[in-house]
């Protein structure tokens, strides 16, 4: 019934905006419109739309959950109690459809016959509703179509409101996020001190069964965290800062159009491959290959490293630095570089002096989405650096960063009263306010350069 809901909604939609939009142009020939005629067929279209996709969005899943009670309702009372709800409205529907592997209980063959019919007939006076409210909105609004009528300001005031809601979710969807976060927070901070969470220098969430088994009381300093960020992040940055900017100065200055064409495509082809590939690559090829020379050195590496990991994430990244700051250098005005030329500037100087100098704005916008994206990797740690949250600074031992341990400490079934589990919630936090930080910082920086070349 729904797709038949929504097929007929948007034949509806497409015959009310071409009927209107004829109608307004006949009217046109005759006199001035107010409008567009595109704007009439949009208002007649607007007013099958809306309620229609209203009826459906709030109506379809009001039939689904009266559907699935009067289902469940035909079990005996005293099994509704052992009942697991999706367990069984999963069997439910299956037999509705005809897909049931297995024989079938008496009471699950009637619970899907009730469930048929309660929805057979909800659905099908949902269908006949809506298709009801369409043809009167497709009445209403060719009624309204005349010379005078401002059809324009209707359909134009009915977008702005579609892009304030859409604004509005999304603000309230961050707030959301962030407030939820916060409160698993606190509650962390009622079990764990702040200054022991903020500045301790062990981590070992793990809470044993007993009391006199170690580790029970757990650690939870996220000094190591910390510093394993930072680590892998410092090693990221070194390999994709120059290696990504320098590709973009040669692409956007010195390469020919037939090269840029096909070389700027293949650069980016990095950044669409999975991480987890981009973690077998670092677990199963660099990571050996640095242990190896680090042996034939005299070196002690550790099988999972920062190295590694750092490494394979620097590649990651490389094209999130090279494309941002690709088209940042490209959209520096061309007067500039004219200038520099006429003022006896070689190409170099010119770049280095002027292009780069005018574009640090946004270069510093691509390094600073960059640090962002490499301190928010989970895979590639998780496959190449390890979970052990060591306190080092050696980029050849094991260490471990925010996003591991959450996906860690949240994989499996939780306990949310317990000060590990919190931890994530508290991790999440710590992580958001280092994000942020980064992009106020960057937002400085851009504003103050933005303001002297612009």
């Amino acid at each position: 019934m729904a797709a038949i809901y929504l097929i007929g909604l948007a034949l509806l939609v497409a015959v009310g905006f071409f009927f209107g939009r004829a109608r307004a142009a006949v009217i046109g020939q005759a006199t001035q419109l107010h409008s567009r005629p595109n704007y009439h067929g949009a208002f007649v279209a607007l007013g099958i739309l809306v309620p229609m996709f209203v009826i459906f969005t709030i109506g379809f899943p009001v039939a689904q959950s009266i559907a699935d009670n009067q289902a469940l309702a035909e079990f005996d009372p005293s099994m509704q109690e052992d009942l697991r709800r999706g367990a069984t409205l999963r069997d439910i529907r299956t037999l509705a459809a005809g897909q049931f592997s297995g024989q079938p209980t008496d009471a699950l063959r009637r619970a899907a016959e009730t469930y048929s019919s309660v929805k057979w007939i909800f659905e099908g006076s949902l269908l006949a509703l809506g298709f009801a409210i369409g043809l009167l909105g497709f009445a209403m609004g060719f009624r309204s179509l005349v010379a005078p009528f401002r059809a324009r300001n209707h359909v134009e005031r009915f977008v702005k409101i579609v892009l304030f809601a859409s604004a509005t979710v999304a603000v309230l969807t961050t707030l959301g996020i962030v407030m939820s976060v916060l409160f698993e927070t606190l509650r962390f901070f009622q079990k764990v001190s702040p200054v022991d969470f903020l500045f301790g220098t062990q981590w070992s969430p793990q809470t044993a069964i007993r009391a006199d088994q170690v580790g029970s009381s757990g650690a939870f300093g996220i000094v190591p965290l910390v510093v394993g960020t930072l680590l892998i992040t410092f090693i990221a940055m070194i390999i994709a800062g120059p290696v990504g900017l320098f590709a973009a100065i040669y692409m956007a200055e010195y390469a020919t159009p037939r090269f840029r064409n096909w070389a700027k495509p293949v650069l980016e082809i990095l950044a669409g491959v999975p991480t987890v590939v981009l973690g077998f690559f670092a677990a199963l090829t660099v990571a050996p290959s640095i242990r190896g020379w680090g042996e034939w050195f005299g070196l002690n590496v550790a099988s999972e490293s920062a190295l590694a990991a750092g490494i394979v994430m620097g590649m990651m990244i490389i094209p999130f630095i090279s494309s941002l700051s690709d088209d940042v250098i490209n959209a520096v005005p061309q007067s500039l570089r004219d200038g520099s030329y006429a003022m006896g500037a070689t190409k170099s100087e010119t770049i280095k002096k002027v292009i780069l100098t005018a574009a640090l704005p946004g270069i510093v916008s691509a390094f600073m989405l960059a640090i962002s994206r490499a301190v928010g990797e989970t895979m590639i740690v998780v496959m190449a650096a390890g979970l052990a949250g060591n306190l080092t600074f050696n980029p050849l031992e094991a260490v471990t960063t925010f996003t591991v341990q959450i996906k860690t400490i949240l994989v499996g079934d939780q306990e949310f009263d317990s000060a590990k589990t919190l931890s994530a919630f508290a991790l999440g936090f710590v992580l958001f306010f280092f994000t942020l930080t980064l992009n106020v910082i960057a937002l400085q920086i851009v504003k103050r350069y933005r303001e002297q070349y612009d």
